[in-house]
């Protein structure tokens, strides 16, 4: 023993001596797969469990980490602004998507977080040429392909242009996203110049017109919905070739012609998990020493929860399906990756209100409003004989038109000061306030610094309109978010995979604490933006 010791001693000896380095390679998992469910309420983890299976969203509970308290630390809960923060690690106020949209004075003209007319969409004709250009800040798969010098594969997936995009960062090898007018899975020319000859095989497929052959009807029998609203009520939204919002949805009618319409089911799901199983096998994803990373956002729960509400029949349907397609994809990864050789998250990009007639219906206090744009509008000129005071609307933001009103002769102080006046004495709004002034509203320290996170002070409006809670700028049918209320901030975070421990915690912890947590699980540096903090109780 003493003498294996010695001779194990002299190598280690020579090898300082002659500078050859001692192996001790970072321990990592080959892939790391990132899931945000657009518009998934915490209470969803409970509110259906009892039909859940035992490998979908059980797989998390039972054998991973969760983070029961986890809320989005800013104030516009959209979902641009939700991937972005939770794959920089960061808030608007520093990372520079503050909504889907806001308005830029310099440029004249609103912005959408992705555009970006320096390049060209690919697979498709007469979209929008998307990039992460307006993303100011690095995502930690920016950070992963710094780390392994450019050889882990990064890839965005997602319905919406912008949940594949942001996630995916700067340096990412690909993103894609649906073409609701082909039903293609498209890019840009950011990225690549022509698609991949697997996505072309994937898109002749047609899988959403083999999907809408089964049409659209309840896995179990709609009377155990019993979690769920009634099925026929006047204010849920319904299909457009539709006379009811009630099942069974008849899709077959919509094959070959309506591409757009798989978005607004649970069977957006389905393609999209389908299209990230093709991706892993087809991009070699997870088969070498080098880390690689899979950003998956589910967009469909965000569509069917505006049109038919979080207490639809439809909702629940569509969590009970979205179950069985997760504990199919991670089978998946089970044989593809291997168990214990990925580790993976999920979480949300926020969360959704009630339909407030349904609230109402329950002496619960809630109202969906009109827009208050022409009433300002009005008031203001009448008041200072402005006509088009008001450039635009973004996150509850009013933007001024400045130039405008400098060319009058009139402060645009006393505009501000009219305007917020009059938006207070409005029963329906709880605060309006001078962006200007944001760190001395009258509003609780927790709640100030919300929404001082989510201001940009380039991007940002002039005045900042809060709504009572359960109160929304919305429409007849359907409901929406975008406040900072827990209904759409409470979401869910769970762990499980390679380097997470199993358990629970109801510590408070926020969105922008995922990418610090994955980038200490990966031994890398965090976003350069990052103000969030590592999850020490979710590491082994």
């Amino acid at each position: 023993m003493r003498y294996i010791f010695t001779l194990l001693l002299s190598v280690f000896c020579f090898q300082v001596l002659i500078g050859q380095p001692i192996k001790k390679e970072v321990q990592r998992p080959k892939l790391v797969v990132g899931i945000v469910i657009d518009q998934m309420r915490w209470d969803f983890l409970y509110r259906y469990a009892n039909r859940y299976s035992s490998n979908g969203f059980n797989r998390f509970l039972n054998e991973g980490f969760n983070c029961e308290n986890t809320f989005i630390p800013y104030a516009q809960t959209v979902t641009a602004a939700g991937h972005a923060s939770i794959y920089t690690g960061s808030v608007p106020a520093i990372h520079g998507i503050m909504g889907n949209e806001w308005y830029d004075k310099t440029l004249g003209k609103l912005v959408y977080c992705t555009e970006d007319e320096n390049v060209k969409i690919i697979g498709a004709e007469n979209a929008l040429p998307q990039s992460p250009r307006n993303l100011w800040a690095s995502s930690i798969c920016d950070e992963l392909k710094l780390a392994t010098n450019f050889r882990s594969k990064v890839i965005g997936i997602s319905l919406k242009d912008r949940g594949g995009i942001l996630p995916a960062g700067h340096a990412a090898n690909a993103a894609y996203w649906y073409d609701s007018k082909s039903g293609n899975w498209i890019s840009s020319t950011y990225y690549m110049q022509e698609l991949p000859l697997w996505v072309n095989r994937f898109n002749a497929r047609k899988m959403t017109d083999s999907l809408y052959k089964s049409n659209w009807n309840t896995l179990y029998p709609i009377s155990s919905y019993i979690q769920s609203d009634n099925d026929d009520v006047k204010y849920e939204g319904k299909y457009a070739h539709e006379t009811k919002p009630v099942f069974p949805h008849e899709l077959s009618s919509q094959i070959g012609k309506n591409y757009g319409l798989i978005s607004v089911t649970p069977f957006g799901n389905t393609i999209s998990l389908s299209f990230a199983k093709a991706a892993i096998e087809n991009e070699q994803m997870g088969k070498d020493s080098v880390t690689d990373f899979i950003a998956i956002s589910l967009s469909s729960p965000d569509y069917i929860g505006h049109q038919f509400g979080p207490n639809s029949i439809e909702i629940e349907d569509t969590y009970l399906r979205l179950d069985r397609d997760l504990a199919s994809f991670f089978s998946h990864l089970d044989a593809k990756i291997g168990k214990g050789n990925y580790t993976t998250f999920l979480s949300a990009d926020h969360g959704v209100a009630h339909i407030p007639e349904y609230l109402s219906n329950h002496k619960i206090a809630a109202l969906s409003l009109t827009s208050l744009t022409t009433e300002i509008a009005n008031a203001v000129e009448a008041k200072f004989k402005i006509k088009n005071s008001i450039l635009s609307t973004a996150n509850y933001q009013i933007y001024l038109n400045d130039n405008l009103i400098d060319s009058v002769g009139v402060e645009k102080a006393a505009v501000k000061e009219f305007i917020i006046n009059k938006l207070n004495k409005n029963s329906n709004t709880l605060i309006a306030f001078d962006t200007d002034e944001i760190s001395e509203v009258n509003l609780p320290s927790t709640v100030k610094e919300m929404f001082i996170n989510g201001f940009n002070t380039k991007l940002g409006g002039d005045i900042q309109v809060v709504l009572k809670p359960s109160y929304f700028n919305g429409w007849v049918t359907g409901t929406t978010h975008g406040s900072w209320y827990n209904y759409d901030s409470h979401i869910p975070l769970l762990w499980y995979g390679w380097g997470i421990k199993k358990g629970k915690s109801n510590s408070k912890y926020y969105m922008n604490d995922i990418a610090p947590t994955l980038a200490a699980l990966l031994h890398i540096q965090m976003p350069n933006g990052a103000t969030g903090n590592v999850i020490t109780e979710v590491l082994k």
